[in-house]
């Protein structure tokens, strides 16, 4: 059974919509848990269906083993990536 912090968290990242970017701190705040950040990243990778290309880091970096593949499914949207990173402007403000 998920825990509330999952439902809240992947109700958050649901509501992202296409060409649209948020950051893990974003998530968690909206989730209602402003200092649990690091935790977003286990519920992204634990909860299928979710649209887990469209959560970045706060710099807007893209690395790791799934960086690669991030990047193509945001540039599908729209999204423009340089060298590795997502433009800033692109990013959701709260």
């Amino acid at each position: 059974m998920p825990t509330d912090f999952t439902r809240r968290v992947s109700a958050a990242v649901r509501r992202l919509r296409r060409g649209e970017v948020a950051t893990y701190g974003e998530i968690a705040e909206e989730a209602g848990f402003p200092d649990a950040a690091r935790a977003v990243g286990n519920v992204l990778a634990s909860v299928d269906g979710l649209p887990w290309w469209r959560v970045v880091p706060a710099d807007g970096l893209l690395t790791g083993d799934h960086g690669a593949r991030q990047a193509r499914l945001l540039q599908r949207e729209g999204i423009v990536i340089k060298r590795d990173r997502v433009g800033a402007p692109r990013l959701r403000s709260r």
